[in-house]
């Protein structure tokens, strides 16, 4: 088998790093100055344990790559990049490659299952930080984090069950799992959080008033799936599932930031993935008629903040609740 991780930033550069370490067969898609560094010196991977460069190939797009029917994707770019990412992919590998979406989100994995016949679910549960070309910092020890996966919709078969025994050998927990759209359901309701982060700055969850934003925000989304009939895991035992699995490790010159929402703002990318987070509480929410204020709100706060430049921690979580109180009493006015 071959692995071609498409989308080699954070999450996809440290499954790069660490699989070429163990020595299996992969490819790197990446792009810009994070492509050119790893073309020019290797990929820089730092743990808490280990600093260690990988020189493996890396290319800038699908076409550059000879598609075998051995060769197995993992799809690690963020979620608002998928749709164009896929359709490169199948222009260049066809439709029948086995895609697993090693992504934060519940989205991707239908987005893939329109173009590709073999898609797979991988939660993602992974403390990476990529903020410098060529860099990426994995702060999980003694694992660098968990990865357990399945057949979209559900099941397990060989591809992902050897594609968790590589991943596992390289230094994660993979699992496979036939239910592995349910963890990834559970992990979402953490995620609502990321763009809390971003606008409020880090340490933002020391703050009782940002503690009860964010529950307000997993209540809504519980009201939804309960709605739809989704089956979820709970925070609990997915935060047990990672204790088992790895910590937070210090690595020297390298301090643990914000998440995968942070960094974008931090990084100054013009794009996040906020619609296929608090937006997809939003949309089941219209689709099942449950109401949304505060993942609506924070949607569309966030994105109007990465527009304007918005440095990250600019807001107070005492902001985000008025702006939500005016939208609920301006509803009630209306309804």
């Amino acid at each position: 088998m071959r692995t071609i991780v498409y989308g080699a930033g954070g999450i996809g550069g440290g499954i790069a790093g660490l699989l070429h370490k163990a020595r299996h067969d992969v490819v790197a898609i990446a792009r810009g100055d994070h492509l050119a560094a790893i073309q020019a010196k290797g990929l820089r991977v730092r743990t808490p344990e280990r600093t260690f460069t990988s020189k493996l190939t890396a290319v800038g797009h699908p076409s550059e790559i000879d598609w075998t029917d051995d060769d197995v994707v993992l799809l690690t770019m963020k979620s608002q990049d998928t749709p164009a990412a896929l359709a490169d992919l199948e222009a260049a590998a066809g439709p029948n490659v086995p895609i697993v979406c090693v992504q934060n989100g519940v989205a991707n994995e239908r987005i893939a299952r329109r173009r590709f016949e073999h898609v797979y679910a991988m939660l993602v549960v992974y403390p990476a930080m990529f903020l410098e070309p060529g860099v990426v910092d994995l702060h999980g020890t003694p694992n660098a984090g968990l990865l357990d996966a399945g057949r979209f919709p559900d099941g397990v078969d060989a591809t992902i069950t050897e594609v968790c025994a590589a991943l596992t050998d390289s230094g994660f927990v993979a699992r496979p799992d036939p239910r592995a759209m349910r963890l990834k359901y559970g992990k979402l309701l953490d995620n609502l959080s990321n763009a809390l982060e971003a606008l409020c700055g880090l340490g933002v969850f020391r703050e009782p008033a940002s503690r009860e934003f964010a529950a307000h925000m997993r209540e809504e989304a519980i009201d939804c799936y309960r709605a739809a009939g989704i089956d979820y895991a709970s925070r609990e035992e997915i935060g047990e599932m990672r204790k088992e699995v790895f910590e937070l490790g210090e690595i020297k010159g390298s301090r643990r930031a914000g998440g995968s929402t942070w960094q974008s703002f931090e990084r100054g990318l013009r794009g996040i993935e906020t619609d296929y987070l608090n937006g997809e509480i939003v949309l089941l929410g219209a689709l099942h008629g449950v109401l949304t204020p505060y993942n609506r709100l924070l949607q569309t706060t966030t994105k109007r903040a990465l527009l304007d430049g918005v440095a990250p921690g600019s807001y107070a979580v005492e902001q985000l609740q008025a702006l939500v109180d005016e939208a609920e009493l301006l509803d009630e006015i209306e309804g």
